[in-house]
């Protein structure tokens, strides 16, 4: 296989390390530090990355990558944590820093060639440590240094290990992607060919190897992940593919008359429509704390979706629209237990007894390849620029008790503000745009007459994952548009908020 292979040592930065090798058109896997040297080898990466990380390379439980790795004869980029453990395991000494650094450093360059080819003698990087290399295993020599930092790039040209104290990946280190290009092409002979027409041609080809005659189930949401898998998995098996879609009467206005259009009309698939509102709005009577909301939401669902696949004979695969993040994350060197800060958005987990195997296409992909390769498959832009919308529905962004009629009244509100998002020009520029309906009513006046009504709340964000986000500066003269338009045609609402929070410290949606 053509690829890179990132060793994961608990960095924040991982993913942006496989972002930018793609972005150069090359695919790369990243991998815990666990990974067999058996693995490493049946891989047969054209070159190793090994990331920053948290730990100190003297604690007793750093994490460690087998050090035969050094004996492949495959070149090897250290990054921080990653070079770190590079000077150490191959016989250097690394000691906590004098100074500290990090942020903003100044690179000074010795050496004009291997991975600072066409770089100026000073360069701006971005420093991220408390530990630094004091003595260089033999056969290495520096190659570049900070005011701080003595030894802060390395190589060992005759065997192609090379090491950077900084952090090549992040935009602070603006020359950062040319020295990333530079080991990816003129060190390990990398070929561009990562594209999403090539994926999608393997893709193909391997769900048909894989599933055969077999009947495949796909949970379709008609989010972006949802909508491509399932029309990946169309187009590798056609009729053999049945997707169900649960109508949890939680969803926006129209919202399963649309996906109709498109997926059985227009792209004739295989789709089968459960209405089940009663039966989950019966469930989540009285119910007002947003943990069991959505365990409730989970619950149902899968009851209702298990007993759909029931009815489909000889099912033996079930289609799932997973991630590249989410695996990372599961396995990651330091991703063991953290603080609930809620259940995930998305209804997930598949019931053991339905003993499906999974077919997860996506999993090696990020949000913004999963965009790309909806277009390569033709489906409709709607769908591929479609903003987030979580699993649970308006259910958590009505806040306290969810009745039919504050159902209603958000899928109103929430139409408005949409309409208004995109008529601007507005919508894919912001990751997320949607109402919250408060628990709360105030105090007005319409036609002379005292009014008591509901207060909704705006809320709009721009990001590029959803790991952080800015609460979105739109114009003055928008957000009054939208304010007018909701109390003028939504009856029920007098009062409209907007949302100038960030996350952290709050997190996008309100529950």
């Amino acid at each position: 296989m053509l690829m890179i292979l990132i060793v994961d040592f608990g960095s924040q930065y991982n993913q942006l390390i496989a972002r930018r090798v793609r972005e150069l058109r090359v695919y790369c896997q990243i991998e815990p530090p666990d990974i067999k040297i058996e693995s490493i080898r049946e891989l047969r990466p054209d070159g190793i990355i090994l990331s920053g990380g948290p730990a100190s390379i003297y604690d007793r439980y750093s994490p460690k990558v087998d050090p035969r790795i050094f004996d492949l004869n495959i070149p090897i980029l250290g990054i921080c944590y990653g070079m770190q453990y590079m000077m150490d395991a191959l016989g250097g000494t690394v000691k906590g820093a004098g100074k500290r650094e990090y942020g903003h450093a100044e690179l000074r360059i010795r050496r004009h060639d291997g991975l600072f080819k066409g770089i100026e003698e000073t360069t701006p990087c971005w420093m991220s440590h408390g530990d630094s290399t004091a003595k260089l295993p033999r056969g290495f020599r520096i190659t570049g240094s900070t005011k701080n930092t003595r030894i802060a790039a390395v190589e060992h040209p005759k065997k192609y290990l090379y090491g950077f104290q900084f952090h090549p990946e992040v935009l602070h280190t603006p020359k950062g992607k040319s020295m990333l290009r530079n080991f990816l092409f003129d060190v390990c002979n990398c070929p561009k060919n990562w594209t999403m027409a090539s994926f999608a041609r393997e893709s193909i080809q391997s769900i048909r190897q894989e599933v055969g005659d077999s009947k495949v189930i796909l949970g379709l949401s008609g989010g972006v992940d949802s909508s491509v898998t399932a029309l990946l998995i169309h187009q590798a098996v056609g009729k053999h593919l049945t997707c169900i879609f649960v109508d949890n009467g939680l969803l926006r206005k129209d919202e399963a008359k649309k996906l109709k259009i498109v997926f059985k009309e227009h792209l004739e698939m295989n789709i089968r429509f459960v209405n089940a509102g009663k039966r989950f709005l019966g469930a989540l009577a009285k119910v007002t704390n947003p943990e069991k909301k959505r365990k409730i939401i989970g619950k149902v669902f899968m009851d209702v979706f298990e007993a759909e696949a029931k009815k489909i004979k000889g099912a033996k695969f079930l289609g799932q629209g997973t991630l590249y993040p989410d695996v990372i994350e599961s396995r990651s060197a330091f991703g063991g237990p953290s603080a609930v800060i809620k259940s995930h958005h998305n209804v997930g987990g598949l019931p053991k007894k339905m003993k499906l195997k999974l077919v997860e296409p996506l999993k090696y992909l990020f949000k913004d390849e999963v965009r790309k390769l909806g277009k390569t498959l033709g489906l409709p832009d709607e769908l591929i620029w479609r903003q987030p919308f979580p699993g649970p529905g308006l259910a958590i962004r009505i806040i306290g008790e969810i009745t039919r009629k504050r159902l209603e009244i958000l899928r109103e509100v929430d139409a408005v503000l949409l309409e208004e998002i995109r008529a601007k020009g507005y919508y894919r520029k912001l990751w997320q745009s949607f109402a919250v309906l408060l628990p709360l009513k105030s105090v007005g006046i319409m036609g002379d007459q005292r009014t008591y009504e509901h207060i909704v709340a705006i809320r709009a964000v721009t990001s590029k994952d959803a790991m952080t986000a800015d609460w979105a500066k739109l114009p003055h003269k928008l957000l009054g548009g939208i304010s007018n338009r909701i109390i003028n045609e939504v009856r029920g609402v007098n009062r409209v908020v907007y949302d100038i929070s960030s996350k952290p410290p709050s997190t996008i949606e309100w529950e």
